[in-house]
């Protein structure tokens, strides 16, 4: 754990090069979010995004060998270009999901002409934490807001 997480939390924060506007876009438009929600070789195959809080969405990520992994969430919280909190506790307005794994905060602070981009995982509990950090959290994660970085750059 770095010393800004909690036994439930794991944070990942990276200084974006791309104005936040447009590391907001690769968020919140399914047709960027495609193009790097997935760490390499894993790909997202599709994304649909009703964003407004108690709106669902379901993306769908695709390993090397062609098998598909669903994830439902909805959102809890949409401020523009500011955050974004999503949750995996429901599968679709406030239908309760079978196993809840975590909630996800996500938030873009301006920092001169680059962003603040800094990723929350708040875990209903510590085995949970420890299992998604052992899944790879930060490097997978880190790897992904490259990726972010890289489409936002050619907005």
């Amino acid at each position: 754990m770095s010393g800004s997480e909690t036994v439930h939390e794991l944070v990942l924060t990276r200084l974006i090069d791309a104005p936040r506007d447009k590391v907001w876009r690769c968020w919140t438009e399914p047709d960027l979010l495609v193009k790097w929600f997935a760490p390499r070789p894993w790909e997202t195959a599709s994304a649909s995004l009703d964003l407004r809080p108690g709106g669902a969405n379901l993306i769908t990520m695709r390993n090397p060998d062609g098998e598909e992994f669903p994830s439902r969430g909805v959102y809890l919280e949409v401020v523009p270009n500011e955050k974004l909190v999503f949750t995996d506790a429901y599968t679709d307005a406030w239908t309760p999901a079978e196993n809840p794994f975590f909630t996800a905060v996500i938030s873009f602070e301006d920092e001169g002409d680059k962003t603040r981009y800094t990723a929350r995982a708040l875990h209903w509990k510590e085995e949970d934490r420890a299992a998604h950090e052992k899944m790879g959290f930060h490097e997978g994660w880190g790897q992904c807001a490259e990726q972010l970085e890289e489409v936002a750059r050619t907005l």
